[in-house]
């Protein structure tokens, strides 16, 4: 450790609010491995060692079936997670990738020993794509400097194609290559705006595209590989199109789609035609995950059900249900089958249970589970459970929220509560696995709430689209209402609240601080929008058009004035409770002059705030020894909010 002393201000960081008419000058500054601390004392060792049993634990997701049957996984043994082979249900994870960045995502290559796989550095985001052979050592296929991804690879294995795109470009191109030869990667359609493959046609002559209008909107396109011919394909309403791949013999295209419909549901597309046929069940939650059989045969597909995931199995051509699995109840993150169609993988995380790979065998009707990941030394019986509750909004809107209270905790003792809000905005809070909702729950022997506000996924179109562009603060309002409802509480303790949230959850955290301060004891944003005006324009030129889809273009003079009454800068004469933020320096998305801005202009009102800036990170942490350091500190902060509070 390295250390920086320019003063002494432990104290001061917690100091009354009614001190902030002065600059806060000093500042206690220290770097600690890749991170740099501000004004954030150091972590007691026993706090330290109360929490290192939360952060022990692993998760493993499901990446590709290899070649002969075994899975290719992702897990952190170390400090960053890698690929792994699994031979069969149970058996040992034999680690094939050793690099310091994490992997992203891997496949394998039909035909061939080799696998693909995806990096970054840093967390900058610029993915580089790699073929590792089986001497384990990885050639890069792509160009350093750009951002490569989605990848299709053909049937035969003879050709891959993917998405680039450059520095200061919104609009993408499409790649070949032939993954045995590197030098023969070449660019094969330039695209407009943020396009990437689907799908390769069984003959390898069409690739299905996808061009994002926004998070949430896709339009889709066949690219004829040999003309370069680009027809666009289910025309009508701007809707989600999601998830995109040829169906009956390249003559249809299965989606997840939204159009004409509150909720998203699995419709065939007709080529010839146009007509969109819903194939899921009629229901009033939403399709989030399916794959289809390359023989076309075997459908999978799992519905959202109040966050829970239920996965449904069908024969595609007759309709016929076939034997159905039953899984521990909790959140699936992949559904894929094996290249014959006899095997369906499943990805599966709960909220005592980290996430882990199962295989369901379609006509067997059996179901194994492939790995089973280790939880740390945690009393899996003393984890809280989700409570799902609603509660009303400013407007009477029904608002979700997962309630986690630790099991230590008398039932009718009041505690405080740590409100945690979501990113996206288009996410969804669920109750998968959270050790950082435990570990908040017991060391700070607190009540967790994690609200699904206006604008999250899941609850439909309706529900999605209540804060777009001016109705921005709608979903602000929605946690002073939650503010509320705790304060009527008899076991919440409404004068020690806090509020939490990264990336958008970030600038939720910050709004929230600068109209309701006077009811909280203090927040801690993550990489957060601090001005709508200075993020627009730093975000990344190949985000930056699906960005002002979501939350309105800076362009038009009337948004731009929205922007300049709600951005948490031009209110931060409001934020009169101490802060924590936290940045990483190669974030991409939200640039680390978000952040810094607003701990310059809070600090500049005399208001206590911490700062914890990763050098080798970016959207998120993803290096083991930063999530501790993170979660150590972030609990440090909330416990001294709360034991100021009156």
């Amino acid at each position: 450790m390295r250390s920086i002393l320019l003063a002494a201000t432990a104290a001061a960081m917690l100091a009354p609010a009614a001190d902030a008419q002065t600059t806060v000058a000093a500042i206690d500054k220290r770097v600690i491995g890749a991170a740099t601390l501000e004004n954030i004392p150091p972590i007691p060792a026993d706090l330290a060692a109360a929490l290192a049993r939360y952060q022990e634990s692993r998760a493993a997701s499901f990446a590709d079936w290899a070649n002969d049957g075994s899975m290719l996984v992702l897990t952190r043994f170390a400090a960053t997670a890698q690929l792994h082979r699994v031979k069969g249900p149970g058996m040992a994870r034999t680690q094939i990738t050793f690099a310091s960045e994490p992997i992203a995502a891997a496949r394998a290559i039909p035909g061939s020993d080799s696998i693909l796989f995806a990096r970054d550095t840093g967390g900058d985001e610029w993915t580089q794509i790699y073929v590792l052979g089986p001497d384990l050592k990885p050639v890069q296929l792509t160009e350093t400097g750009t951002q490569n991804g989605q990848i299709v690879v053909a049937r035969d294995g003879g050709a891959i194609y993917w998405s680039r795109a450059t520095k200061g470009s919104g609009d993408r191109t499409i790649w070949r290559a032939n993954p045995a030869e590197p030098a023969s990667a070449r660019q094969i359609f330039q695209g407009t705006g943020v396009i990437a493959p689907s799908d390769i046609s069984a003959d390898g002559k069409t690739l299905l595209l996808t061009r994002s209008i926004s998070a949430v909107a896709q339009q889709l396109y066949l690219l004829d590989i040999a003309t370069g011919t680009v027809t666009e394909i289910a025309k009508g309403p701007t809707a989600s199109l999601d998830g995109a791949r040829f169906a009956r013999g390249g003559r249809a295209v299965l989606a997840i789609s939204n159009r004409d419909s509150d909720v998203e549901r699995l419709v065939e597309i007709d080529i010839a035609s146009g007509k969109l046929t819903p194939i899921s069940a009629a229901s009033s939650w939403s399709v989030e995950e399916f794959d289809l059989s390359e023989d076309g045969r075997i459908l999978a597909y799992a519905i959202n059900e109040d966050g829970y995931s239920r996965v449904i199995v069908q024969d595609y051509v007759t309709r016929r249900a076939m034997p159905q699995p039953a899984l521990p109840r909790g959140v699936v993150s992949t559904l894929a089958l094996s290249r014959d169609g006899g095997k369906l993988a499943i990805g599966l995380a709960a909220s005592n249970a980290p996430g882990d790979v199962w295989s369901w065998e379609v006509r067997a009707g059996k179901l194994d589970r492939w790995t089973e990941s280790e939880i740390g030394p945690i009393d899996r019986t003393m984890l809280p459970e989700p409570r799902l509750v609603r509660f009303p909004s400013f407007d009477t809107l029904s608002v979700p929220a997962f309630v986690y209270r630790t099991k230590t905790v008398p039932t009718n003792a009041r505690t405080p509560v740590v409100i945690v809000i979501h990113g996206g905005p288009e996410g969804q809070a669920r109750p998968g696995w959270t050790p950082q909702h435990a570990a908040m729950a017991d060391q700070l022997g607190a009540t967790i709430i994690v609200p699904n506000v206006r604008g999250s996924t899941g609850y439909g179109t309706r529900y999605l689209n209540l804060d777009n562009a001016e109705k921005r603060e709608d979903s602000v309002k929605d946690i002073g209402a939650l503010i509320d409802w705790i304060k009527t509480r008899p076991d919440l303790d409404g004068s020690k609240i806090a509020v939490i949230g990264g990336s958008y959850g970030g600038y939720m955290s910050l709004a929230v601080m600068t109209r309701y301060s006077a009811k909280l004891a203090g927040g801690v944003d993550l990489f957060g929008i601090g001005d709508w005006m200075t993020f627009l324009k730093n975000t990344e030129a190949y985000r930056r058009d699906a960005r002002r889809a979501e939350y309105g273009d800076e362009r038009d003079p009337a948004m731009a004035a929205v922007f300049a009454r709600i951005s948490p800068r031009a209110n931060v004469a409001g934020i009169t409770k101490p802060m924590l933020i936290e940045q990483g320096a190669n974030d991409p998305r939200v640039p680390r002059s978000e952040s810094e801005q607003m701990v310059a202009a809070i600090r500049a009102n005399g208001v206590p705030v911490s700062y914890l800036l990763f050098a080798d990170e970016g959207h998120g942490w993803r290096k083991k020894v930063n999530q501790v350091l993170s979660q150590q500190a972030e609990i440090a902060f909330l416990k001294r909010l709360f034991e100021a509070a009156k």
